[in-house]
């Protein structure tokens, strides 16, 4: 990311206006040319879905009367291979169109045939042909014609087998429009910027007064290796780049950050919850997280399923790299009651991020890493912007609380366009200062974000709106999610920012004190 910020004041969230159109009447063409099968492939995430998965409700209509806008929205993400798909979808529903044409024709003559046939049947031993064969007299209309039975029973075999091509041909386009549509990422709030630069929008605490120096601090990983506090050699012996070890006061002050987290959040309202760490990869893949990134990078640690599983159907497991996806599968195929909403939640969890591709500078030390502890915020709430954006604007108040007890020197960034994931509209990030990251981003580094998702994820979920009365709403709740405390970033933050090179220690914030047994300092264990 680049070091330079758009500056302006934050904006309300607001989507771009969704102005209906209409087809065009499609011309009706040959059965032969309608009946070949298309050789696009399908979107991996969605073939692989299995049938007891919860089956995604896209509103396909909106992205077929809008392909420009959808294809535009993609390329301003950075989704070049998606940008293709709304037309794909055009395309293709053009094409299942004619189809249902053929088929109602189809149809038609097959009554007809049936008709027939019953007319013969009626009419046996009544009247027979010179040959000895039964016939019998159908007609439209005026037209009049003998029908032979032997011809007519013929043609209705011929008639069904057509009738199962066409509506297999069907269900074929019906098929790769649905998985089209489910890899089209979401429209991007109004409020986001285009392009790759992020919007300042405020900043956390006063800058300290090493920030600006442009000379590196002293980094995490010495300040822990000196206390003997970080263990990263032994990590990899055991398990390999990207793991470590907290010892002694890291491995206290880990827990104390999850703590105090978990009680701001409750304090305002947002009940705990304790997610599982496993989830089906269609779940992962409904929250917009898919196996590998747009570089074809493996991103998600998959369980491995034998061939018995493999053979029984059984849907892939995969490790969640946030425990937005558990939050958000606990409400799969649920109606909520509208009455209820919002409804809030926060939930600590280990995450597990494979990040195959990521090398360099972030790879040294807890700023990226494979396994980690996350405080994690998710809301459902009213399909309404104003609705939302209170619960969204909640979350960053809980972000700002936690960051400024914490003494960090922090600035709050609304996110470009190209930093989106597919699942959010609009998402907000929080970044702190690292004293030793001074040549990489102006010392810079994010440790919590906040995303808007709109239906998004509930669509693909199936997670409806309901009365107390139990009848269904039109429509989907929108979800909310936000990074509270990504705790290995935070911790390495506190280790830089509060390094007392004198006393060489670690000043503790008084706010973790209360589950440090009331330490003020990380220090040397002799």
């Amino acid at each position: 990311m680049s070091s330079r910020i758009l500056t302006t004041k934050a904006a309300s969230l607001s989507l771009r206006p969704r102005c209906r159109g209409s087809l065009p009447s499609p011309s009706t063409s040959a059965l032969t040319r309608l009946l070949s099968s298309s050789t696009r492939p399908i979107p991996e995430a969605t073939s692989k879905r299995p049938t007891s998965a919860p089956k995604p409700i896209i509103d396909i209509r909106h992205i077929r009367e809008n392909p420009e806008l959808y294809a535009q929205n993609c390329i301003e993400r950075n989704y070049a291979k998606q940008s293709t798909y709304p037309n794909q979808i055009r395309d293709l529903f053009e094409q299942w169109k004619r189809l249902q044409s053929d088929s109602r024709s189809l149809r038609e003559e097959a009554n007809a045939a049936k008709k027939a046939l019953a007319g013969l049947n009626a009419a046996a031993g009544k009247k027979r042909g010179s040959d000895g064969r039964l016939t019998a007299v159908a007609g439209r209309g005026e037209n009049v014609a003998v029908v032979d039975r032997e011809k007519v029973l013929q043609r209705a075999r011929e008639l069904k087998v057509e009738l199962q091509g066409v509506e297999e041909a069907e269900a074929g386009l019906v098929e790769e429009m649905q998985a089209l549509a489910e890899a089209v990422p979401n429209l991007t709030s109004d409020d986001t910027p285009r392009g790759d630069e992020p919007r300042l929008l405020s900043y956390i605490n006063e800058a300290p007064e090493d920030f600006g120096r442009g000379t590196p601090g002293k980094s995490h990983v010495d300040i822990g290796t000196e206390l003997g506090v970080l263990d990263f050699a032994a990590a990899a012996n055991s398990s390999g780049w990207g793991w470590y070890y907290l010892v002694d006061g890291a491995a206290q002050l880990e827990h104390a950050l999850t703590q105090y987290a978990l009680a701001v959040a409750s304090r305002h309202g947002w009940r705990q919850v304790s997610p599982p760490t496993m989830v089906y990869g269609y779940v992962a893949a409904a929250c917009g997280f898919q196996p590998r990134d747009q570089n074809g990078e493996q991103q998600i640690y998959a369980i491995v399923r034998d061939g018995a599983d493999v053979q029984r159907g059984k849907p892939e497991l995969v490790l969640a790299g946030t425990s937005e996806i558990a939050l958000a599968g606990m409400k799969a195929e649920t109606t909520l009651c509208d009455d209820a909403l919002p409804l809030r939640r926060v939930a600590a969890s280990r995450c597990y991020r494979a990040e195959a591709g990521a090398r360099g500078l972030d790879t040294k030390g807890l700023y990226r890493v494979h396994e980690f502890t996350k405080v994690e915020l998710f809301a459902w709430t009213h399909p309404d912007q104003e609705a939302t954006e209170d619960v969204f604007d909640e979350m960053l108040d809980i972000q700002t609380e936690i960051l400024g007890s914490l003494g960090l020197y922090c600035r709050v960034l609304e996110m470009p366009s190209t930093d989106l994931g597919a699942s959010a509209t609009r998402k907000c990030d929080i970044e702190a200062y690292f004293p030793s990251r001074v040549q990489r981003d102006g010392g810079w580094g994010e440790v919590t974000s906040a995303s808007i998702c709109t239906d998004y994820q509930t669509r693909r979920l199936g997670t409806r709106l309901g009365t107390n009365a139990g009848a269904k709403v039109a429509g989907f709740p929108w979800t909310v999610n936000g990074t509270a405390l990504a705790v290995p970033r935070v911790l390495a933050a506190l280790m830089e920012n509060n390094w007392d090179e004198k006393t060489k220690s670690v000043v503790i914030p008084e706010c973790l004190r209360p589950w440090m047994d009331g330490k003020e300092r990380i220090e040397k264990v002799e």
